[in-house]
């Protein structure tokens, strides 16, 4: 079997792995013994939004250098490396956007039934605290 298909078997194996994962939200935000400013999910909820757009855009200008100095240069080697360095960083890219999906099923397995406040810290943590999302 060729790489190029093991990685889009694993891709879809991944997302539907995730698209199976039901919604757990407790009703009172964080557990009160963790005690967290409100400043600090608010702060990484920011930066992540800012990793949601930089992402595609970076994807496309590395991408497009990538490919363009292989056209350039008129050599099939360069084109092929360029290429493959444009696959992989599109593989990132991908990744990057399965953060929540992935916090949520570590956060699922690690966590017993009894905590689920924790699910509800961390959609805090990816959405911000004035994300209805999370209610």
């Amino acid at each position: 079997m060729s790489k190029k298909k093991i990685v889009i078997l694993a891709l879809f194996a991944l997302l539907c792995t995730f698209a199976l994962q039901g919604n757990v939200f407790a009703l009172d935000g964080c557990p009160s013994k963790l005690d967290i400013d409100e400043k600090i999910p608010n702060t990484v909820s920011l930066i992540v939004k800012i990793i949601f757009i930089a992402v595609p855009i970076l994807l496309v200008v590395l991408g497009s250098m990538d490919l363009l100095k292989g056209v350039i240069a008129q050599k099939e080697d360069e084109i092929k490396k360029g290429q493959q360095t444009f696959i992989k960083r599109l593989i990132a890219g991908v990744l990057v956007f399965f953060v929540y999906a992935i916090v949520k099923l570590i956060i699922g397995a690690v966590a017993s039934d009894e905590d689920e406040g924790i699910m509800q810290c961390a959609c805090y943590f990816i959405n911000g605290t004035n994300n209805n999302a999370c209610n």
